[in-house]
Parts: C-alpha cells; structure tokens; sequence
C-alpha cells in the first residue's frame, strides 16, 4: 500500500469521532464472524438454551482478546490493530467432539465441558509454537504467509456470498429481493469508498450496512423479536459448564491449533503490510512470535469463560486497507465495544438481527480485498519457477477441497476435519513443498562448462 492510502498510521492518534467510526465499521465487520461459530455449532449439537450465554462470552472474550492483542504485554500481543474472534476453522472438528460426547450420552453440560477442555489444552500448542518461530521462520515466508491469506480470503468470499444471497439453509435463498438487497448495499460501499470525502470514506461500510437494514425493514424482512427474552446482563462465570479431556478428541483439535498459528502469521503480515511496517527480518518475526503467542493466550481465555477458540480475524485487514486507518486507538475502541456487547446481550442482538443479504453486501468486498492483500504479499519475492509451482499446487490443492465437498468422504473422521479446511490444506502444502523443493533460483553452471560454450 502506498503512503497516500494511510491516513492514519499505527502510532497516529485519530480523534475520539474517527476512531469510534473506524472502531464501529471494523465490529460490523467482524460481528457476524465472531458469533457464527457458536451459532452453528450450538444448533447442530441441540445446545439453544445456552446460546445467549456463550454468544456473549464469545464477543467479551473477542474484546478482552483485541485488547491484549493490540496494546501488547511484554511478548505477548502483535501491537497492531489486530481483532481477535472466534474461528472457523475449529467447527467441523468441535461438531465431531460434540457429537462422539452425545452419543455417549452426555449432557449438554458434558458436550460442553469436552469441548472447553480440550480446547484448553490445544492452546498450549499455539502458545509452545510461538516460541519456535525463529527454528520455523523458513517456511513463514512471503510464499507460504501469501498462500494461506489468499485461501483465507477466497474461502471468505464463500461466507459473504452465501450470507448475500440470505444465508445458510435460507427458505428465500437467491431470492430477487435477497440479491438486489446485497448488491445495492456492495454499491453504497463502493460509492462512498470511493468519494473524495474523508468522512464518507471513512463511514462507507456503517453508510451501507445502515441504508441496507433501513431497506431490509421497508421490505419487512427485518427482525427484532428476540429483544424481549434476552437477560438485561451477562457476566463470565469460569469453567460454568465444567471441564473434562479425551486423548483422542484432543488430537485433531491440536493439529488445527497447529495451522491457524501459520494462519495468524498470515493474516498479521497482511496487517503489516497495511501499516507499512517490514515483513521480513528479527523485527518482523518478534512481531509475528507475539501474535501468535497472544493468539494462544486468548483461546486460553476463551476456553476458561466457555467460548471457542480465538484468532486473528483476516477480514479486518479489509476494513484498514479501505478506510486507510490502522491507528493502535482504534483497535482499544475495538475492544471496549466488544466488552460492551457481551456485558449487554440485547445490544449485540440488534447488530446479529440485520439481514444476512446486507450483511453479505458489506463483507464480500471486504473479503476480496483479504484475498488481494495475500497477492500483494506473494509479490514481495519474485515468482520464479519454485515459487510459482509453490503457488499453483498450494492454492489448487486449498480450493480444490472447497470445490469438491465429498472429497474427503473416505478418510477416518479425524483426518478429514484436518483437511476439509482450505486454510489448512493451502498452508500445508505451502510448507512442505517449501521444505521440500530447492531454494536456489537456478542452478550454478561450472566454469568449464561456461568456457566449452563460447
């Protein structure tokens, strides 16, 4: 990103009005991201009566996590503006411990208390990886990192189209009214992104999202009848749930902990690179080691307050690139909106009862723009044969997962949840062909063999 695109860099102090306008467009773009998982995997395991609590500890521990994250303590946090949320690459594996646990005849207590333990003790792979990243900097390289930002923002795109069209498993899904809905709301974004105003820069993905539920409402697909039955407070209670651990739940559930810290080392060289600071060198790494090491922190939080376990969410690398703010101080206000939210469940209630087709009009582009920052950074080392074929096997393989639903249908369980991410499988293969392939650009050529040539 060239200079003339930041109006605000990492140490810039914005005032109170932009910082809370950035601050409010980057939590609806994260809003919906943060509280899915639970959502999904609650209702696939029968789990409704403990959604309005586990939704608001999902957004206190994301604000407690975008804190730490941020403001950095000691060696943990990045320092960039950095929002933490629930993952979605922990669902498939947590719906499989769910489920082993219920056919045991578990409680829904029970279900629970697995799926907080083991993510417990899966933290502490995050936490023990961060501390090697000096030993493992080989494969956290511009390739590697590039591969698995475009993967995350491809298979994004996915979510934002979906939610466009009007959601997963929508009666009125591709409808006229769905389509038109989140395509004016991508129009309205576009419009004032692209207006010389910094105010209306600054507001274009609130501008759109508002214009769209004020549209969704007249055409009466707006819907806030949860309000009444929602508690007024909501405060952590530790462990509410209880806490057990299985060996062999816990091994898949370690793996994926494994590939979200290559996954947070890509979305926070994305975030670097926004911010202009360097993604290579001693400085670079210390960066991404406390990013990672924060990222295993907060889903220690997270499993400690029963919520699911925390990243960096790659999406609000979208929203610095568009509205060209990457202050500290917004990533605090971030935060405190965050804390706010789960404290008082009925307003997060409001934000998750916007339609799903604004929703999607607002985060597909942003999306995009997550998939254009993972090319941005495969640019900083030149595509030569090596990391071409890197490149084009890493992402075929990534995409070609996603595309092909029952690819993995033979596999043992386990190993299929592992794979069935495009994140994962892109990352993996990045690696081990970085490992793999030479890393010399063309091989040396003996004097001798020059001399017979003239």
């Amino acid at each position: 990103m060239s200079q003339h695109h930041i109006l605000y860099a990492l140490e810039d102090r914005p005032s109170f009005m932009i910082s809370l306008t950035a601050a409010v467009q980057h939590v609806l773009a994260s809003f919906i991201g943060v509280v899915t998982p639970t959502l999904i995997i609650a209702s696939a395991l029968g789990l409704q009566a403990e959604v309005p609590y586990l939704v608001s500890m999902a957004l206190l521990v994301t604000g407690i996590g975008t804190f730490i994250q941020t403001r950095g303590f000691g060696p943990v946090g990045s320092g960039l503006v950095a929002i933490q949320g629930t993952s979605f690459a922990f669902i498939s594996a947590l719906l499989m411990v769910g489920t082993t646990i219920k056919a045991r005849g578990g409680s829904n207590d029970d279900i629970l208390a697995m799926m907080l333990g083991v993510c417990f003790w899966g933290a502490f792979v995050e936490i023990i990886l961060s501390q090697f990243i000096q030993q493992i900097k080989r494969v956290i390289t511009p390739i590697t990192t590039g591969v698995v930002i475009i993967a995350i923002g491809i298979s994004l795109i996915k979510v934002g189209m979906t939610d466009l069209a009007g959601g997963f498993n929508s009666d009125s899904f591709g409808s006229v009214t769905n389509l038109s809905l989140g395509l004016g709301v991508l129009l309205v974004i576009i419009y004032f992104n692209a207006h010389k105003n910094r105010w209306l820069r600054l507001s274009a993905i609130f501008i759109g999202m508002f214009v769209g539920t004020i549209m969704a409402w007249f055409a009466g697909i707006t819907d806030f009848s949860n309000l009444t039955s929602l508690p007024l407070f909501s405060f952590p209670q530790p462990f509410k749930y209880g806490f057990h651990f299985d060996w062999a739940l816990f091994l898949p559930i370690a793996l994926i902990y494994f590939f979200t810290a290559i996954e947070t080392a890509g979305d926070l060289t994305a975030n670097s690179l926004f911010c202009q600071l360097p993604i290579k060198g001693d400085k670079y790494l210390k960066r991404i080691r406390a990013g990672i090491l924060g990222d295993g922190i907060n889903s220690l939080l997270a499993a400690v307050f029963c919520t699911f376990p925390n990243t960096t969410f790659g999406q609000n690398n979208g929203v610095i690139q568009m509205t060209g703010i990457a202050s500290r101080k917004v990533g605090y206000f971030v935060a405190a909106v965050f804390v706010v939210l789960g404290v008082f469940p009925f307003i997060g209630a409001i934000l998750q009862a916007i339609p799903k087709p604004v929703l999607g009009g607002a985060t597909l582009v942003m999306f995009s723009m997550v998939a254009v920052g993972g090319v941005k950074i495969l640019t900083c080392e030149p595509l030569n044969q090596r990391n071409s074929l890197i490149t084009a096997c890493s992402l075929g393989m990534g995409l070609g997962v996603m595309m092909v639903g029952n690819l993995l249908s033979q596999l043992p369980p386990w190993l299929g949840n592992i794979f069935v991410s495009p994140v994962t499988t892109a990352g993996l293969t990045a690696i081990v062909l970085s490992l793999v392939l030479p890393d010399a650009e063309q091989p040396q050529i003996p004097a001798e063999s020059l001399e017979a040539t003239k």
